[in-house]
């Protein structure tokens, strides 16, 4: 009996010591691999998998040999060179992937067009083709074959056309037809003839301008994805009006049945729905909260984003000679400063005339409520309330750079939305420095086109967010 206690409380005691060692095992790992890591996960959020390939492959390669390293025990100077090798590969990995966003925004977003109807499933043939000359061109990009880059790129640009086109046509326009025709046949017209109707004129429209031009498919992607959901939706009206009528459901019921998910909705707010009147002020109510949440959440971000920067600045300069702390000193009570007048700038305009935001150490002013015309770059006299808000807002940070930069929706071809783009930043240029002081070496305008949404373009709501002026204010 004594040796089996003595047996057990040895295994014990041999388990807790495993778990011992395993622990700081991994409290080692943890600070041996924390810089290569951290340069891993930078790689990723810039895509650098699949926009620097080349650099990425490498260090992935040296970080996965430090880890089997590791693993088997070998020797700590054998891991710190894999490690040191796989993060200088993860900062060229990322260096490089910056600058494909830059010089290949239009492949890129061509790319993502494609992804977005699932050509990869619906043209496979042309997707993949596609992909082979993508990931060639970001290749010749990190080695610098300017050549060779602008050939593939090409080449890819036209194969995701053809997927993204192959796949429209079978993802949306066929899909949609089966749905009209089970509509049909399930006399959906009886129930619901408007939507119906609006799903067969979507998808004309859709098909027609697939047709007209098969290079700039935003608009005919937009429609079809339209025309299916209205589709769906008629379908699923007709079932609902029918299913009423057989259970002889009055009006009154299915209003009290619809105003249960606002009242649901209203009170995750912590409210409640005063539907006395309808469903337009809970609706309204709701919008507000969302958007109070969204600014809430980029505000805190922000305030995250500059703790991290103050702490990286701490870390480097901190425990360094006396001037070096004074500098750093100085630095922050700027940095200070510099959030004060941020926090008054964005007191200066309402909800639908701006949103000011924090990039670093960068303001950015949003201008929502600058409109132009369809397709044309005049400031029209409704815009000069704001502008000049704008103008004092600027001169709450005198000295600063200021970069005007011009954005589209995606419809339309990229090539007029770059020089739309173009135009209206350099129409508001125009306008501040017709109107204030300003160095012409310290303002330019440049336009981006469609290459830089904020919102959906599938959306109405999204398209109008993504057709903007951005203010960029460097302090």
């Amino acid at each position: 009996m004594q040796a089996k206690r003595v047996t057990i409380c040895s295994a014990v005691a041999l388990l807790f010591i495993c778990f011992a060692n395993g622990a700081a095992s991994q409290q080692v790992k943890q600070s041996l691999f924390q810089d290569a890591t951290a340069a891993f996960e930078a790689a990723k959020s810039t895509q650098a998998e699949i926009l620097a390939p080349r650099s990425y492959a490498k260090a992935v390669k040296r970080y996965r040999s430090a880890e089997q390293k590791f693993e088997r025990g070998r020797s700590l100077g054998t891991i710190r060179d894999d490690l040191l090798a796989a993060t200088d590969y993860f900062k060229q990995a990322s260096r490089a992937s910056r600058l494909a966003q830059s010089k290949m925004a239009t492949l890129i977003k061509t790319r993502g067009d494609a992804q977005s109807v699932q050509a990869s499933k619906h043209a496979r043939d042309s997707w993949r083709r596609a992909e082979e000359k993508f990931s060639k061109a970001m290749i010749d990009l990190e080695r610098g074959s300017t050549k060779a880059v602008e050939k593939n790129a090409k080449s890819a640009e036209k194969y995701y056309r053809n997927a993204e086109l192959m796949a429209i046509k079978t993802n949306y326009l066929s899909q949609t037809r089966v749905l009209l025709a089970k509509a049909d046949k399930l006399k959906v017209k009886k129930y619901a003839p408007k939507t119906l109707q609006k799903a067969h004129n979507l998808l004309q429209e859709a098909d027609k301008a697939l047709s007209d031009n098969r290079y700039d498919t935003d608009v005919p992607r937009s429609l079809a994805q339209q025309a299916k959901y209205e589709a769906k939706h008629a379908l699923y009206l007709a079932k609902t009006i029918r299913d009423a009528q057989t259970k002889k459901l009055s009006m009154e019921d299915l209003i009290l049945d619809w105003e249960i998910p606002i009242s649901q909705i209203t009170a995750a707010t912590d409210k409640a729905a005063a539907l006395d009147n309808g469903w337009a002020g809970p609706t309204k109510e709701i919008i507000g909260y969302i958007e109070d949440q969204q600014s809430n959440s980029q505000q805190l971000n922000q305030n995250v984003n500059d703790l991290r920067g103050e702490v990286k600045q701490l870390k480097r300069m901190l425990g360094s000679a006396s001037e070096e702390r004074m500098a750093l000193s100085r630095r922050l009570e700027a940095q200070a400063r510099i959030r004060q007048r941020f926090h008054r700038v964005e007191r200066m305009f309402t909800r639908d005339e701006a949103n000011v935001l924090r990039r670093t150490n960068n303001i950015i002013i949003r201008l929502i409520g600058l409109n132009f015309e369809s397709g044309h770059s005049s400031i029209g006299t409704n815009s000069f309330q704001l502008l000049t808000k704008v103008q004092e807002a600027i001169k709450t940070f005198p000295r600063s750079k200021l970069r005007i930069e011009g954005h589209t929706d995606s419809h339309g071809s990229d090539s007029a939305n770059l020089l739309l783009s173009k135009q209206r930043a350099h129409a508001v240029k125009q306008y501040l420095r017709a109107s204030m002081r300003i160095d012409p070496a310290k303002i330019v305008a440049v336009g981006y086109g469609e290459t830089r949404p904020v919102a959906n373009n599938e959306t109405k709501t999204g398209r109008a967010k993504n057709r903007r002026i951005d203010i960029v204010i460097t302090p």
